[in-house]
């Protein structure tokens, strides 16, 4: 079998089991800060962790799928071997049922450590390649966890390397983040900025424009001027926008041309259509 991990000698039918109460309490912010572990649902997420080499503490698969999802990782792996340090557990259908969050579950759910050297808080390092030669783009205040899940989804679709987010915005761990990033928390790298406003300053002071997605009287239309790769675009909080600081704080703003007439647009949509414009360049 391609995959190479310890499988623990009991099957464990308890919903009052420890480990599935431990596991169960990762949905909350605090229990996944104090434990360092985060926890998503399904096999293509499970194949994505295998791939990047993250840290896998548990995988738990449902007694009456685990042909099936042993199978399915075998066709993923192919040929390659991956050692895996974690522990798989097998959970009988009451157990696993607790744990699981999805409608349709497919009868796996991973338990793996968080991505420390990927997804960092605090301030940008001097000699960060982020300030100087990766696509980037910066969040203010990005409260909806799907929202922010489809933010680096896109990320990834369009080679964008780095998503900056002021420190208030959804946790790149919780749930739902990373059921709607469908895999990108893998591949697209997070900084969690302690002093956004001065954050922006930093990334002009490289020598990158920013610009504040906003409607104001001197904002340029979206496609009618010319940007280049090393641009960086400011998408702020669903319901508010950005804040006056933070569009003060960028070199310009800049609109997307929307009939006449029509609401706003979804933050990760109008993330979405900026990367694009990135993506061309």
């Amino acid at each position: 079998m391609p995959l190479e991990i310890k499988r623990s000698t009991e099957t464990i039918s308890a919903r009052s089991n420890p480990l599935v109460v431990r596991i169960g309490k990762l949905e909350e912010k605090k229990h996944r800060d104090a434990e360092s572990l985060f926890r998503f649902d399904g096999i293509k997420l499970l194949c994505e962790a295998l791939k990047f080499g993250a840290e896998i503490e548990y995988i738990l698969v449902r007694e009456d799928k685990y042909s099936h999802i042993m199978a399915a990782i075998d066709d993923f792996l192919g040929e390659k071997t991956v050692v895996c340090k974690g522990t798989l557990v097998v959970l009988g259908s009451s157990a696993f049922e607790k744990l699981s969050k999805e409608k349709s579950p497919e009868g796996v759910i991973t338990v793996a450590k968080y991505i420390d050297n990927f997804h960092k808080k605090g301030k940008i390092e001097k000699d960060s390649v982020l300030l100087c030669c990766s696509k980037a783009l910066m969040l203010e205040s990005i409260r909806d966890p799907g929202n922010l899940g489809t933010i680096l989804r896109s990320a990834a679709a369009f080679g964008v390397e780095y998503v900056i987010m002021s420190d208030d915005c959804a946790d790149i761990y919780n749930p739902k983040t990373v059921r709607a990033a469908m895999g990108a928390i893998f591949k697209v790298k997070t900084l969690s900025a302690d002093s956004f406003v001065c954050t922006i300053g930093e990334v002009r002071a490289c020598g990158r424009r920013v610009f504040a997605t906003a409607l104001d009287k001197d904002a340029l239309r979206l496609g009618d001027f010319e940007i280049s790769a090393d641009d960086v675009f400011l998408i702020g909080n669903e319901g508010h926008g950005l804040s006056k600081e933070a569009i003060t704080a960028c070199d310009r703003s800049v609109y997307i041309p929307m009939r006449e007439g029509t609401e706003s647009l979804n933050a990760a949509i109008a993330a979405s259509l900026c990367m694009w414009e990135l993506y061309q360049k």
